[in-house]
């Protein structure tokens, strides 16, 4: 997978449409966490240096194609202004003669934020009039909005129609990361796969079954497979529904030579509550009156082990209800020995990333990914349209 990057382009002069992703959570009128600011800070600065003016574009929340002031950027622009440390002026709209005006009087280096795209239900309709509008604003379209990449939408594929186009710093990181895992990774390869249900991840884990060495099966889908093989897994979490896609799946591993890792202990509780106290379960079967919370340290002892003679490393999904005290040692655990590893370490998806952060091991990693969605589906081996666009 080759693509088209901003540094190809020449941006003197030009006028670039940016698509980012500042989709960032707010409080009390103000940013609480700009790290997806702060991720695509690299290209629009290089866009900037290189004599461009910028329009840039993202979605906050779900306005669901209606203008609402609760989901109006001018906090964004308020923190994407102090970041940059230069003017960002906030469009009054997202189209319309008003932007039109703003976009043609800006000179290089100034900067133009438009309103939420999803004030517009042409947007997530991917409308081709209302792309077609967007991309009047610009002589380059770049695209560095790796979290909406799946998502066929007018700011993220239908622009990409109109314009030159172009994969920001960003996006360039994510493929460079995630492509080789699918395609050609250094063995051996050992995924780690957690989260609550298997019908959310069932479709990646028959992905990296091609490609992996070892497969860690953690949390609360762990479960569903644990009752497949016999095991008694008490009152956790199960989906009856899953159990013959669970079974098939393992029969898979097994032809394809593909070590399947699942807990071989616990730490249980008698309810799901951050105040219930944690039980110790030395082995595999559950008690019928508690349920997993967590993985024991055998099991924990298991995937560090797996780690430590990896060559790559990907962790998708916590290990346990890592937001509990109580029950966050499994996924503390996991990683920590992701940040000791000397192999090329991949972490994606919202709770993993959550959990990396959470333990202030994000730098020790190789690549931790901005897209929950979008990491998850370019694991599964689908086509992200936004990405699609921009490939040579």
């Amino acid at each position: 997978m080759v693509l088209n990057t901003i540094r190809e382009a020449d941006l003197k002069g030009k006028r670039v449409l940016i698509r980012v992703d500042f989709n960032v959570p707010l409080k009390d009128g103000a940013v609480t966490d700009d790290t997806r600011i702060k991720a695509a800070l690299p290209t629009i600065r290089y866009i900037l240096e290189n004599g461009a003016s910028l329009v840039v574009m993202t979605h906050l929340g779900r306005p669901k194609g209606e203008k609402n002031e609760k989901y109006s950027l001018a906090p964004v622009a308020a923190q994407f202004e102090k970041l940059l440390g230069s003017k960002v002026t906030l469009a009054p709209d997202v189209i319309g003669p008003e932007v039109e005006k703003e976009v043609k009087a800006l000179k290089p280096g100034d900067v133009l934020l438009l309103e939420n795209v999803r004030f517009y239900k042409e947007e997530e309709a991917n409308d081709p009039d209302f792309a077609k509008a967007l991309a009047s604003y610009g002589d380059i379209y770049c695209n560095d909005a790796f979290g909406t990449a799946h998502r066929a939408h007018a700011s993220t594929e239908g622009v990409s129609h109109y314009l030159p186009s172009y994969a920001g710093f960003l996006i360039e990181k994510e493929v460079k990361f995630m492509a080789p895992l699918l395609e050609n990774p250094e063995k051996p390869f050992v995924a780690i796969i957690g989260g609550s249900k298997v019908s959310s991840k069932i479709t990646v884990l028959e992905s990296l079954v091609r490609t992996c060495n070892t497969i860690v099966i953690g949390g609360g889908m762990a479960y569903t497979f644990l009752k497949v093989q016999g095991h008694a897994i008490g009152k956790s979490l199960v989906e009856d529904d899953y159990l013959e896609t669970a079974s098939s799946f393992l029969k898979k591993a097994g032809e394809k030579g593909v070590k399947v890792i699942l807990p071989v202990d616990h730490v249980a509780a008698a309810a799901f509550a951050e105040d219930a106290a944690p039980v110790a379960v030395d082995g595999v079967d559950i008690p019928d009156d508690l349920m997993g919370m967590d993985i024991g340290p055998k099991t924990t002892a298991l995937i560090v082990e797996a780690v430590k003679g990896a060559r790559s490393v990907v962790w998708n999904g916590p290990m346990g209800v890592f937001e509990f005290a109580a029950f966050a040692k499994g996924t503390e655990e996991v990683a920590k020995a992701l940040a000791a590893s000397d192999a090329t370490t991949v972490v994606g998806g919202g709770d993993s990333v959550a959990a990396i952060n959470k333990f202030g091991l994000a730098d020790k990693i190789s690549h931790v990914s901005t897209g929950g969605g979008a990491s998850l589906e370019f694991l599964e081996g689908k086509e992200l349209p936004g990405i699609k666009a921009l490939e040579k």
